[in-house]
């Protein structure tokens, strides 16, 4: 009986050592296996084995968020005005109350003329319309013209009494100015010459700001007296500012401190005209096409007249 006990005790502890050593040799072999399978993934990925988990951040009143202004969408910022009463609502720098419009269409030497209160609503393609920068004045070299002129003009001529009565004031008695801001950006084909800005007295002009392509000048009774850019390109703005008092006119250029010309001459029955007098015609454009894809054009960004 002591014997056969005996035999079961050894029995039980070689079974319990071969469990444990198999236990053992199993964790081993599971070591082993985690091992290569991270040191292979590893190798094909670059993620880390380690996963850092973080937490959101308060959101803090110091932090910056997107401006309004960058977030418009483009019907908020796209802006297409049909009109000068629209235009005004755009920018308040180009006033037509005192002011007329002489357009190179209508009867030969009457040309079609608008008048206020007609000009604060007027457009008429591709002779004078607003853009959202300005307008623009357009004269084809086969236009009507006036009679006193061989030339066809897209042109404001200034007027008084909220558009009722033509301006007229002399240069010996008080002051008077015109400030034009803005850009010549197309000359007829042969003669590439287009007028962008005058001063007229009661008989003729007496200054005007003239391009003969690629110079622009200061033109004096029909000469060129000073230039203002050798090489001017189509489609640059440019400032002019002209101020007459005591028999003198001066001309200021791109906001210079110091005028780069003076007239010293009298005269009366005066007034201002801007915008687009094309200084060619079908006579003078032969060899090039006699229809109105031959024009001169100016843009006015900014027009202001004081007395």
């Amino acid at each position: 009986m002591k014997k056969h006990s005996k035999n079961i005790f050894f029995d039980l502890f070689f079974t319990l050592f071969i469990f444990l050593f198999a236990l053992l040799d199993s964790v081993l072999i599971l070591t082993q296996l985690y091992v290569d399978v991270n040191a292979q993934a590893a190798k094909i990925s670059p993620i880390p084995a380690v996963i850092i988990i973080s937490t959101p951040t308060p959101f803090s009143a110091s932090t910056p968020t997107p401006s309004k202004s960058l977030m418009k969408t483009a019907e908020e910022t796209s802006i297409t005005p049909s009109s000068v009463e629209q235009l005004s609502q755009i920018s308040n720098s180009i006033d037509l109350k005192n002011w007329k419009l002489t357009l190179p269409v209508g009867e030969s030497d009457e040309p079609k003329e608008i008048f206020q209160p007609e000009l604060s609503k007027f457009s008429l393609e591709p002779w004078f319309n607003v853009s959202s920068n300005g307008l623009r004045f357009r004269a084809g070299v086969n236009g009507v013209t006036t009679s006193g002129s061989s030339y066809p003009r897209s042109e404001l001529r200034e007027m008084t009494n909220s558009g009722l009565e033509k301006a007229s004031w002399s240069s010996t008695s008080g002051l008077h100015t015109m400030f034009l801001d803005q850009a010549i950006t197309a000359v007829p084909q042969v003669k590439k010459q287009v007028v962008a800005g005058q001063i007229h007295d009661g008989d003729d002009d007496v200054m005007v700001i003239r391009l003969e392509y690629p110079i622009l000048y200061i033109n004096v009774d029909g000469d060129n007296e000073q230039i203002l850019d050798s090489e001017y390109i189509l489609g640059k703005r440019f400032s002019v500012m002209f101020e007459v008092s005591g028999g003198q006119t001066k001309v200021f250029y791109n906001s210079s401190a110091e005028p780069v010309y003076t007239l010293d001459k009298e005269f009366s029955g005066a007034y201002f005209k801007a915008g687009a007098y094309t200084q060619s015609n079908c006579s003078k454009e032969e060899s090039a096409p006699c229809d109105e894809g031959n024009f001169g054009e100016v843009t006015i960004y900014q027009l202001e007249v004081s007395h």
